[in-house]
């Protein structure tokens, strides 16, 4: 692992770096809520399953509305100004739950919060996008995806207990962690968009100046369609694992921390070895491996019966992330064209909002009209149907070569 980190270190730039420490260290921060947010607000409001989870589909609405301003301020205003601005305000709407105290102010807070993730997501991936060639953007991806995790792994174990103790705490992290990288990129993270490149009507066809060229990229909207349903299957168990699991099974926070923990250290301690395997291979089938495994995790939840139970899932479920999210991130990056890249990232980052806009009130219907077990199971056969849809698109790809198969073979 060291050797392989050591290896990396020279082949990028310290741009690069600063964004991986900076995410590592707001990740921390935000991942000391997050896995208990659901929880809070439960009990605070003394809702059902349902109501609670439509607050995320609040925060799904908001988070489509800027997801489709998102990709066109990062490709003509800038990466770092999206991402600057999504995560101070993403920070301020954390310390505002703290004086939370009716439906109305959640939802306030939800929206808010909604409306600022797309743009430092859509804007950290641009920039690295324009910052590392082609050839090296799995395992850069890679990296990014490592350096959040290792801040997922210390958050929810430090922020099960802190959260079991005071809530405010907890928010108050989120909001230092988010604010702080916010700040370091203001002051020490120079603009990587090329503006030069894309001047005028003149060297910019009309058809590139919004989302028409995306939506003519066929291989591109049937990637995004499977991708949505993985999203789905991912969204349920993020968002309603911990409120299932204290509800039935008294999971306590400061044990649940423990699970998403797991899959964070899996991450740190695997990703670069799976990586430069699956990046090999070819694109859609890695991303069909990884959404099956991912299926039969979610599932596999709805046979459990304690923490233990629960952590083996979570260990399948990582296993199946490990080979598909830095597999999709890279898929899309080499799909874009350059004077694109935000637009395309931006739609991208909207199969995060449509799943949480879904998922979870698909598992608190399913909870609240069938029983606790089918959250399970319809997450899983989601997961399912997503990798068939990928498979579809391997075997179609294997007499119509989609455009990054092509390029990883010239």
């Amino acid at each position: 692992m060291q050797k392989l980190f050591r290896l990396n270190i020279a082949q990028y730039p310290k741009e690069f770096w600063l964004l991986f420490w900076g995410m590592l260290i707001s990740f921390a921060g935000v991942s000391m809520i997050w896995p208990y947010l659901m929880i809070y607000v439960s009990a605070s409001l003394d809702l059902p399953m349902t109501a609670t989870a439509s607050l995320m589909t609040v925060n799904a609405t908001a988070g489509l509305a800027a997801t489709f301003i998102a990709g066109p301020i990062t490709d003509r205003v800038g990466r770092k100004g999206a991402m600057v601005v999504g995560l101070l305000v993403t920070g301020l709407s954390y310390l505002g739950m703290i004086y939370a105290n009716t439906l109305i102010s959640f939802v306030i807070l939800m929206s808010i919060r909604g409306l600022a993730n797309p743009l430092f997501r859509v804007g950290a991936d641009a920039m690295i996008a324009d910052l590392i060639p082609q050839g090296k953007r799995a395992d850069a991806y890679a990296l990014s995806r490592l350096s959040k995790n290792v801040g997922i792994a210390v958050g929810p174990a430090i922020g099960g207990f802190v959260a079991a103790t005071s809530y405010d705490i907890a928010f108050i992290a989120a909001m230092i962690g988010l604010v702080s990288f916010g700040l370091v990129i203001a002051i020490f993270l120079p603009e990587t968009l090329d503006k030069n490149a894309f001047q005028g009507d003149i060297t910019t066809p009309p058809e590139r100046a919004g989302f028409q060229h995306i939506i003519q990229d066929r291989a591109f909207l049937v990637f995004i369609g499977a991708f949505t349903l993985t999203q789905i299957s991912t969204s349920i168990v993020w968002v309603l694992l911990a409120v299932y699991g204290k509800e039935n099974f008294n999971l306590i926070e400061s044990q649940y921390g423990f699970i998403p923990m797991t899959n964070a250290l899996m991450v740190v301690l695997l990703q670069l070895y799976i990586t430069r395997i699956t990046k090999r291979k070819a694109p859609l089938w890695m991303l069909s491996l990884g959404a099956l495994i991912y299926g039969f995790g979610v599932g596999s939840i709805a046979l459990g019966d304690g923490f233990w139970d629960f952590w083996g899932s979570m260990v399948v479920i990582t296993f199946g992330e490990l080979v598909l999210v830095p597999t999709a991130t890279t898929y899309v990056a080499d799909l874009a064209p350059a004077d694109m890249r935000g637009r395309y990232m931006s739609v991208f980052a909207l199969t995060w909002g449509v799943a949480t806009g879904i998922g979870p009130v698909v598992g608190g219907v399913l909870n609240d009209q069938i029983s606790p077990q089918a959250i399970w199971y319809g997450g899983g056969l989601i997961g399912v149907l997503g990798a068939l849809w990928f498979v579809s698109q391997a075997l179609r790809a294997k007499t119509i070569p989609d455009k990054v198969t092509q390029s990883r073979t010239i």
